[in-house]
């Protein structure tokens, strides 16, 4: 605990939420991916049953909270860590949807209050994943299903390798190795879960419009050990450098991979 009684962690959600809060207005405008791999968290969702309770965890400027709200005829509640990203999403949504400031590793919610839990690319920012999946098995009713997708390790792998060869800084946020992820979910105490991984390749003309992207999106580095202060012109020629030699026919290459979870609460689980 630092003087004033804060946590690293603490000063690092502090830090996440005001990076997504400034990126509330630019997200929707560059979030591709992120509508991309939703969609197809949103194809594999069960039926909830009839009159049921759901919520959308990180739900960001709430484009899935209004998915969901739209397939399933019912309200969702919206939940995130941002205040900005809430306030966003409030403006652009029906009355009928509510808006909670909330952390996933500590839901304000009722213990086995919800039947469907949704969270997409938001749990790779949770320092401590396993509190987030205790939590979501808590609020889950027996029989309940928490799907989500996140950020595995080999993401923006192309950007890592470049920046290697410039520096020792840690420049690109790091994700989950897969088999670490995998062994999370067996932990977890839910009856039955399946995890797939899907690769997605962006490209891009310049360097310039990836970082401009990650910046829009609130995705840039927020991981300790990361520089401070600006970035060097010589570095940004020597990444840019770097970057280049990885170009492909159409563009310089990146790529995502992203893990799509289904967890199973048993109707003997309480």
């Amino acid at each position: 605990m630092g003087a004033a009684g804060v946590s690293s962690e603490a000063i690092d959600k502090r830090q996440i939420a005001a990076s997504f809060s400034r990126a509330a207005g630019t997200y929707d405008q560059v979030a591709e991916l992120q509508r991309s791999v939703g969609n197809n968290l949103l194809a594999r969702l069960p039926e909830p049953p009839f009159q049921s309770q759901l919520a959308d965890i990180g739900c960001g400027t709430g484009f899935f909270t209004r998915a969901l709200a739209e397939r399933f005829g019912r309200p969702v509640l919206g939940l995130d860590i941002a205040e900005g990203m809430l306030r966003y999403a409030r403006d652009r949504s029906p009355n009928s949807l509510d808006w909670v400031a909330a952390d996933a590793e500590n839901l304000p919610l009722r213990s086995a209050s919800q039947d469907l839990l949704f969270s997409s690319l938001a749990l790779q920012w949770c320092p401590q994943l396993p509190q987030a999946l205790a939590e979501a098995f808590r609020v889950l009713r027996p029989g309940g299903c928490m799907a989500f997708n996140t950020l595995v390790e080999g993401t923006l792998g192309e950007l890592r390798d470049a920046w290697l060869a410039v520096d020792g800084f840690v420049h690109v946020n790091r994700f989950m190795p897969l088999t670490q992820l995998q062994l999370l979910l067996a932990q977890a105490g839910f009856a039955r879960w399946h995890c797939e991984v899907e690769s997605h390749v962006l490209h891009y003309g310049q360097l310039s419009e990836l970082t401009h992207e990650l910046k829009a999106l609130g995705a840039h580095n927020l991981n300790a050990g990361r520089p401070s202060g600006l970035t060097g012109r010589a570095r940004l020629r020597g990444l840019t450098a770097a970057y280049e030699v990885q170009r492909q026919a159409a563009g310089l290459p990146a790529t995502y991979q992203v893990a799509q979870v289904l967890l199973f609460k048993g109707l003997d689980q309480v």
